[in-house]
């Protein structure tokens, strides 16, 4: 039929001004982001006013299938919304997304190696009315809607006119509701990288010019990785993982819906969404419990998780860096990392020494923080000061060498900053500062080192870690990291009080 002799539908089934404010309603239910499944189920029972139906299926098409989305009609059970179609089998189908016009089906059209697309599925008798809706929005194939009824004979061409209407209608509410989704999906990633950005800095301005002055040694890699990579534009999350709970790590990373737990009252996405588009580091890896453990693997392999409490997989596109100081391999033959995720993470492996294993870093990150803090204090350092600074073994790096000289500026002003004005206790003597071995002394190791020098923080503070008097700021580290080495020490707080 031509569009100059196109025959108006008759009166009964001429859209009617309810059917009008029904699709209209559609479009402005489109605009809530939950309400996806509800535009898909209302376009179909608002059909079924002007077309006739036993079946109507709305199928979306996922790369080269179509799998039912919603479905109604007294045929539509439980079989039928499970669902899908191959359209290498089914060409007809395949034929109307292309050409992007109903098709009204007869027997002739299902008979051959083609079938119906119910075949094995409903008992639908031969030369029943079928209809084939296309969903389209600017060149992208959304789907279809299949419109079946037990009795013979096809359905009009005035009812396949006023079908491909409401199919038009009912792809733009389902683009505009996709599009909500997606908007309040950014809207949740820009608050959660907020919220963890407020976390992790305290919200306070100092903490934040220090972090882009300065850094931490990990995370300073991590991120110019991150600047340099062609996600530069996207997020950069981290998540230190010896930091939380066993049973919140998998809330942190994977996020939650409402009721997930107890306190759950909102849904929340995790690091990963958060992180979505651009990179998520995942510190102090080698501390994450087993049950985490097996569920990062399958995000790694299939880039899909679900969220805790919820039944919906998500999708990301996440670029993970992890870091640790845990010797990896040791943990792996130990039976306390998963082999096949070290293997999946261990792709180029990059080793960040210790602060105390660069010295001449310690004076230039000293120089620059003070050109930018001290600059106009005319801040300056001792020599005493300098040799105590590259001597120092620095066990909190970089972010206890910012704590010390931040300190340094509180209590020295107008005049040089000496050893006692960093406030490092017992790191070094302000007489001794060379770092010349002492003959006499027992040499130990690099751990029994760090072990005593948390322990004399410790006994100093009487066993208190938090606070501006505790030891994690004595030391230049937060609580939860001071927490964290505590353990892999053994040094337990109860001992200092």
């Amino acid at each position: 039929m031509s569009t100059t002799d196109r025959v108006s539908p008759p009166a009964e089934l001429a859209p009617t001004l309810d059917h009008v404010t029904e699709l209209g309603d559609l479009t402005a239910l489109a605009a809530r982001p939950e309400s996806l499944g509800d535009v898909r189920q209302r376009a179909l029972r608002a059909l079924a006013s002007v077309i006739p139906y036993d079946l109507a299926a709305l199928y979306e098409l996922q790369d080269d299938t179509l799998v039912v989305r919603a479905a109604e009609g007294r045929l539509a059970d439980a079989r039928v919304r499970r669902h899908s179609l191959n359209l290498g089998r089914f060409p007809t189908l395949r034929q109307a997304l292309e050409t992007r016009r109903p098709l009204r089906l007869n027997h002739h059209d299902h008979i051959g190696e083609e079938g119906d697309p119910y075949d094995g599925l409903l008992n639908l008798p031969p030369g029943h009315a079928c209809m084939v809706v296309p969903l389209f929005t600017g060149d992208r194939a959304l789907g279809l809607i299949t419109l079946d009824q037990s009795s013979c004979g096809p359905y009009t061409p005035e009812m396949l006119e006023i079908a491909g209407v409401y199919g038009q209608v009912l792809s733009l509410a389902m683009a505009y509701a996709e599009q909500a989704r997606q908007l309040d999906r950014y809207r949740r990633q820009l608050r959660e990288q907020n919220r963890l950005l407020v976390a992790e800095l305290g919200g306070d301005e100092i903490a934040i010019r220090r972090l882009t002055a300065t850094g931490v040694g990990k995370e300073v890699v991590a991120r110019a990785i991150h600047a340099w990579s062609d996600r530069a534009s996207g997020p950069f999350v981290s998540l230190n993982c010896a930091a939380l709970p066993e049973g919140l790590i998998e809330s942190e990373l994977f996020g939650h819906v409402r009721g997930a737990y107890s306190g759950a009252d909102r849904d929340r996405p995790g690091r990963f969404v958060t992180a979505s588009g651009g990179t998520l580091l995942l510190d102090e890896l080698g501390d994450m419990p087993p049950s985490a453990q097996a569920r990062l693997l399958r995000v790694l392999q299939e880039g899909r998780f679900e969220p805790v409490g919820s039944d919906k997989s998500v999708q990301v596109d996440v670029r993970v860096l992890a870091a640790t100081h845990v010797d990896l391999t040791r943990a792996v033959a130990e039976g306390r990392f998963r082999a096949d995720l070290y293997y999946r993470l261990a792709a180029l492996p990059l080793v960040v020494p210790p602060l105390r294993e660069r010295p001449e870093d310690t004076l230039s990150i000293t120089e620059a923080f003070l050109a930018e803090r001290g600059g106009r204090r005319g801040a300056t350092l001792t020599a005493e000061a300098r040799a105590v600074l590259r001597a120092a073994p620095w066990p909190g790096n970089t972010r206890q060498l910012v704590n010390a000289l931040e300190r340094a500026l509180l209590l020295a002003p107008g005049r040089p900053i000496t050893p006692a004005d960093l406030g490092l206790g017992p790191i070094l003597s302000p007489a001794a500062p060379s770092n010349a071995p002492e003959q006499d002394a027992p040499f130990v190791s690099l751990e029994e080192a760090e072990r005593q020098h948390v322990a004399a923080a410790l006994r100093r503070t009487q066993g208190k870690v938090y606070g501006e008097d505790g030891a994690a700021a004595l030391l230049g580290m937060k609580p939860s990291t001071l927490q964290s080495l505590m353990q892999r020490l053994g040094l337990r707080r109860e001992t200092f009080v």
